[in-house]
This record gives C-alpha cells, sequence and structure tokens, in this order.
C-alpha cells in the first residue's frame, strides 16, 4: 500500500472512530440498558485505535541509531 492510500485509510479510520465515538456518548445519554452493544461498539473503538496506530507506524522509516 503506497503512503497516500495509507493515509487515505488513516483518514477514514479516523472517522470511524469519531462517529463510534458520538454513538457511544448517545448510547450512554440517553439511559440505554444494552450493555452488550455498548461493550462491542467500545471494542470496535479500541480496534480502530490498534489499526490506526499500526498504518501510522508504516508511515514512519525506521530508523537504526
Amino acid at each position: 500500500m503506497n503512503p497516500e492510500d495509507v493515509m487515505r485509510r488513516i483518514e477514514l479510520l479516523r472517522q470511524e472512530h469519531r462517529d463510534l465515538d458520538t454513538a457511544i456518548s448517545a448510547l450512554i445519554e440517553s439511559g440505554a440498558r444494552d450493555q452488550l452493544q455498548l461493550a462491542r461498539l467500545k471494542k470496535r473503538k479500541l480496534l480502530l485505535r490498534d489499526e490506526i496506530a499500526m498504518l501510522e507506524d508504516q508511515l514512519i522509516p525506521d530508523i537504526i541509531a
């Protein structure tokens, strides 16, 4: 994957991460009792964070000191 594709993928993942954050907040504020749904959204959000970090690492060249 070239750097431009990686950057586009990172931006899409960041947008999904923000959307999940909004959805999680809305669920909490609404007093929803669906803890399973809330847990799934939070897990997905963590997976996105990890994928974003992995892709960002690909953009940084390895420097041997």
